[in-house]
């Protein structure tokens, strides 16, 4: 139960990710099994949210590709936390 703890992830941290993505039909003006994101891509997590009142889901900007994909905190890694921080 992931919800037990704080977020592996805040809003702004710099990710990677950890493996392909491909649409499973939920994502809207992509074909069914079309590659969403490949594993190595690169982005900014935007929001933090739930899913079943059992895990987080972490809304993450890949701005390269131009899509934003819900993913869990086992398909992503740190890459920097403080790149968005004021200097």
């Amino acid at each position: 139960m992931e919800l037990a703890g704080p977020p592996v992830f805040d809003q702004g941290h710099k990710v990677r990710a950890l493996r392909d993505v491909r649409n499973d039909g939920t994502y809207p003006g992509r074909p069914t099994g079309d590659f969403l994101i490949r594993q190595g891509d690169v982005g900014y997590v935007i929001s933090v949210g739930t899913y079943l009142q059992m895990y987080y889901i972490y809304a993450v900007d890949f701005y390269e590709k131009r899509v934003v994909v819900g993913m869990r905190a086992k398909e992503l890694e740190l890459i920097d936390a403080t790149c968005n921080d004021p200097q």
